[in-house]
């Protein structure tokens, strides 16, 4: 709705007999979605891969920018405004072709500013540089211009820091979802999905090794998705390989009974 939002009006005519004004309000929402949460929690992949149901859903081709930190450039004077206002310009002039003639959306944009936190942290912080203040407004200011001139382009912002994140930018986000670490179920799901067809292992086998990989007396916080797809499963695969044995259930417990998740992102207070 944020990238077409000439949807809701069909909707408001099928079910209201008009545009109602509640419409209106809903377009005047900022394309701006932010994602925080915990490291290993999937943020920027979600970020990176969420264009290919959009692209389904409205039936176009979707087309994702990464803006990279870099665009903080390297401290000169200007130059991280000027980084960040070029990135902003070239996607918004891609996205002003992006409608036919006739006015119907043919392509959409993904703007993805991952480690927000860096590139649009709160210039309340009294020891901020006056360049990186620039920057933020150079940010908000773009961000703004897609809006106002209602181009398809969607911006997902990634922190691990939603509280650094500029509440001028918190402000504008049509919805702030948090992300967290995953719960029994879910690192149960995750490791049947990686585990599948390995005969040796058994539900009960997975379900166990869930259960290690959460929470613990000693230890307030279990393993992230990252954690699991990353380090413990690539893990399981190399020890077994190493021992030239199949995979097993009471290794795979072992495994898990000594295996020390990424440490919760600590903010500065």
């Amino acid at each position: 709705m944020l990238l077409k939002p000439e949807v809701l009006d069909k909707w408001s005519s099928k079910h209201h007999d008009g545009l109602v004004a509640a419409v209106r309000s809903v377009r005047e929402r900022v394309p701006l979605i932010v994602l925080a949460g915990d490291v290993g929690t999937g943020k920027t992949e979600l970020a990176e891969t969420v264009g290919h149901p959009i692209a389904r859903a409205l039936g176009v081709d979707v087309t994702l920018y990464p803006l990279s930190l870099n665009a903080r450039g390297s401290g000169l004077v200007g130059q991280m405004t000027t980084l960040i206002t070029s990135a902003l310009t070239e996607v918004g002039q891609r996205a002003a072709k992006a409608r036919s003639t006739n006015g119907n959306l043919n392509r959409a944009f993904v703007l993805l500013v991952d480690e927000a936190d860096s590139v649009a942290q709160s210039r309340e912080l009294a020891e901020m540089h006056h360049e990186d203040r620039a920057g933020v407004n150079a940010l908000i200011q773009g961000i703004d211009t897609f809006r106002k001139d209602g181009l398809p382009v969607l911006t997902i912002m990634c922190t691990n820091r939603p509280d650094a994140i500029d509440p001028a930018v918190a402000r504008r986000a049509a919805h702030i979802f948090s992300l967290e670490r995953p719960d029994q179920a879910q690192r149960d799901f995750v490791l049947q999905a990686a585990l599948s067809g390995a005969s040796n292992i058994t539900n009960a086998d997975i379900e166990k090794v869930a259960h290690l990989l959460g929470a613990t007396e000693d230890r307030p916080y279990g393993a992230t998705y990252s954690d699991l797809r990353q380090r413990f499963v690539p893990d399981a695969v190399l020890d077994a390989f190493g021992r030239d044995a199949p995979l097993d259930g009471e290794r795979l417990i072992e495994l898990a009974s000594s295996f020390v998740p990424t440490r919760p992102f600590v903010q500065e207070p």
